[in-house]
């Protein structure tokens, strides 16, 4: 009994107090930078500290206005702008407004020499915290401060690209896909959803196209790979497209169409079919001949009308065949057309038949469409056996 009343008479100290006092600052602190940071806080860590440094450039101006001039006062408004909700923002600004008119008064007329608050000045300082509010207004609206904006893209980025990774295949294949966004952007209108079905003996692997390029069809493009990852293996592969077409029309987009094409390849025997919706071929290299075979189906784009059809066309890949499947964007440019653009692609890709196609995607892309400006992606299915025959 001695001994518990000495250790709680110890916990109750003055210095044991200070220390609980000091770690409950600590974590109320960190806690209110994580919330801040993540756009859920408050804003008046950012509003303090800025009005903090208003009057000291206020200070510092009035000690030498040569090397501290009056537009300084435009950095605070210019942060706040960045950081600070309207309301904090309108603060901000009265602060700086009150700092002008003291250095204006404290300076002289600027008519009397150089380094003084000048109309320009003021038009400055005025036209920054114009801007600031107006922008601090839209992300309220919105609902995402700036410090969560750049958290809020790298996560859709990582999502599309999480969501385009294609699965284990067994021993005896190879895949691989490479994309390329247009403009060297992080977003792309082109996305690959894929799955490994009946029992993980069939691969199905669907390639999309959707209209626009880079930023622009980005946001669509998540919401698309999104629906179709879920459809992918939750419906026969005859059903993927019809389905996948109603979907979008029913966005009801202004451009609203996209195009697409369905793998489904059974991983024992090599048979697979290829369903298409308005998109380029596919390429099917025989290892028996080293030729090159375009695998073109039938099908309408998605999103143009409802109950289109979708024929799919047979094949079969043998060891050493491989099948290549892309976007237009590597194929077809301004200045040239998809037969020309087809043609210099399997002349690239005859340079990898003797060695094999791993990691040939990439440089695929790079020899054929480095520069376009336009989404490329390039996926190929490779079924390894014995080595191909020279192209001829």
């Amino acid at each position: 009994m001695a001994s518990g009343r000495e250790r709680r008479a110890e916990a109750e100290t003055f210095t044991a107090r200070l220390k609980k006092q000091w770690h409950r600052v600590r974590v109320g602190v960190r806690r209110a930078a994580v919330d801040y940071f993540r756009g859920n806080g408050s804003d008046w860590i950012a509003l303090v500290g800025l009005l903090l440094t208003v009057p000291l450039i206020a200070a510092a101006t009035l000690a030498n206005s040569v090397w501290f001039s009056p537009s300084a006062l435009v950095l605070p408004v210019v942060v706040g702008g960045l950081l600070l909700r309207p309301a904090s923002l309108l603060g901000l600004y009265a602060a700086a407004a009150t700092a002008l008119i003291v250095e204006s008064v404290q300076l002289g007329p600027y008519t009397e020499g150089p380094s003084r608050v000048t109309p320009g000045v003021v038009l400055v300082v005025a036209a920054c915290g114009f801007f600031g509010l107006l922008l601090a207004q839209f992300r309220s609206r919105v609902g995402v401060p700036w410090r969560r904006g750049g958290t809020m893209l790298f996560d859709l980025r990582e999502r599309i690209r999480v969501q385009s990774k294609l699965p284990d295949l067994p021993g005896g294949w190879h895949r691989e896909m490479a994309l390329r966004p247009a403009g060297g952007q992080s977003f792309s209108g082109d996305f690959v959803v894929a799955a490994r079905t009946n029992g993980g003996r069939t691969l199905e692997v669907v390639l999309t196209d959707v209209s626009g390029k880079g930023m622009d069809a980005g946001s669509r493009a998540l919401l698309l790979s999104g629906a179709f990852g879920g459809l992918l293996g939750s419906l026969p592969p005859h059903a993927f497209l019809p389905a996948a077409n109603g979907y979008l029309l029913r966005q009801d987009w202004d451009e609203g169409f996209a195009t697409s094409i369905h793998l489904v390849l059974d991983l024992d025997s090599g048979d697979y079919e290829l369903y298409s919706a308005g998109h380029p071929p596919g390429l099917q290299l025989s290892a028996g001949t080293g030729r090159w075979e375009e695998k073109a189906a039938e099908g309408p784009l998605l999103g143009v009308y409802d109950g289109a059809q979708f024929d799919p066309v047979k094949g079969s890949l043998r060891p050493g065949d491989v099948l290549m499947l892309f976007t237009d964007g590597l194929v077809e440019t301004a200045d040239r057309d998809i037969v020309e653009g087809i043609d210099r692609l399997t002349g690239e890709a005859d340079r990898y038949v003797a060695g094999g196609f791993h990691g040939a995607a990439w440089h695929l892309i790079e020899a054929v469409a480095k520069d376009v400006n336009d989404d490329r992606a390039l996926l190929l299915i490779c079924r390894e056996g014995p080595t191909a025959a020279t192209p001829r």
